[in-house]
């Protein structure tokens, strides 16, 4: 089953390889697509998740987005820079910046949407809702069963 610790591996049978391979390829699709509408890859990563939500945490984004805090940090100075986010001290506690999109980051993240909306309908052509499913399944459980290495 791809184990690379015995002989028989096959680097086509091991996972994470075709899991690399296949995001791999989706950035450098999608990224050109977002250049065209002057976006990169963490500042799409960026509007998707503050689209869903907002405000959000700084550290939330940054894990959410699988980016380290330190370069969150500087991709969320970056974007407020550019008029797409606003960032203040949570009213809550004031140890978290929040994040909330502004009016040119709404309009961004549309664009975002529209360009990439066509690669994702592609990629999932063919899948079932319950192929889909099981997929999202089955990728859950290969992260549950990373808990708590390291």
């Amino acid at each position: 089953m791809g184990d690379p610790g015995t002989p028989a591996f096959q680097v086509d049978k091991y996972p994470f390889y075709r899991l690399n391979r296949l995001v791999g390829r989706y950035n450098a699709i999608i990224d050109a697509r977002l250049r065209a509408i002057d976006l990169d890859i963490p500042s799409w990563r960026v509007l998707m998740i503050l689209g869903e939500q907002a405000p959000r945490g700084v550290r939330e984004i940054a894990e959410a987005a699988v980016i380290p805090l330190s370069t969150m940090t500087r991709i969320i100075q970056r974007m407020a820079a550019a008029g797409l986010v606003a960032s203040s001290a949570s009213a809550e506690d004031a140890r978290v910046t929040e994040v909330s999109l502004l009016d040119l980051g709404e309009s961004k993240l549309a664009e975002a949407r529209e360009a990439t909306a066509p690669v994702y309908a592609r990629i999932i052509d063919g899948f079932s809702a319950r192929d889909f499913e099981k997929l999202l399944a089955l990728l859950g459980r290969l992260d549950e069963n990373l808990e708590g290495l390291r």
